[in-house]
């Protein structure tokens, strides 16, 4: 998939078949959190795997805004240092794996926002480190509508110059 087609056309996941995703695509998933850029190559995150469907029902009942990890084939809990860096690139790094695994057919959504300390506690984080977010995978129960997204207006949004300022394309 084009990387462009996939901006486009990802959409939240809240529901998943019980199909298991193979191991190379989950691979895949966690190498595009790993090579994302980070602001002075800090690197401030870590991926801890949750594949157990025990381990999976025990997060969604820790996170309110993901009651569906329960349901999905795995998850990914992205943690960061505390540093001035940490949150801007551990957000890049939780797109980074949610396209990726898009181009894979596999659906994924941001669920919670650090801090979590009942998850630090879960899954042994040292209180020095905190959980930015819990990313569930799966496959879509569903076909997802791509690319249909309910998004501001290009003029609503883009400006050339200085904020006001209207963007016209240019060709």
């Amino acid at each position: 998939m084009d990387t462009f087609d996939a901006v486009q056309t990802v959409l939240a996941v809240r529901a998943f078949q019980e199909k298991p995703v193979p191991a190379e695509v989950k691979n895949r998933i966690l190498e595009a959190g790993r090579l994302t850029g980070s602001g002075s190559n800090q690197q401030p995150w870590y991926f801890i795997l949750i594949e157990g469907r025990a381990e999976l029902q025990q997060l969604a009942a820790l996170v309110r805004s993901g009651p569906y990890i329960a349901q999905a084939d795995f998850a990914v809990v992205v943690v960061i240092e505390q540093s001035s860096m940490a949150l801007s690139d551990g957000s890049r790094a939780v797109q980074s794996m949610i396209l990726a695994a898009w181009d894979d057919g596999v659906g994924s959504n941001w669920t919670g926002f650090s801090p979590m300390p009942e998850v630090n506690k879960l899954l042994n984080i040292p209180d020095n480190l905190d959980v930015l977010a819990i990313l569930p995978f799966g496959y879509p129960v569903k076909q997802v509508g791509q690319g249909k997204k309910k998004r501001k207006a290009p003029e609503e949004v883009f400006y050339r110059g200085k904020f006001g300022q209207p963007y016209t394309p240019k060709s």
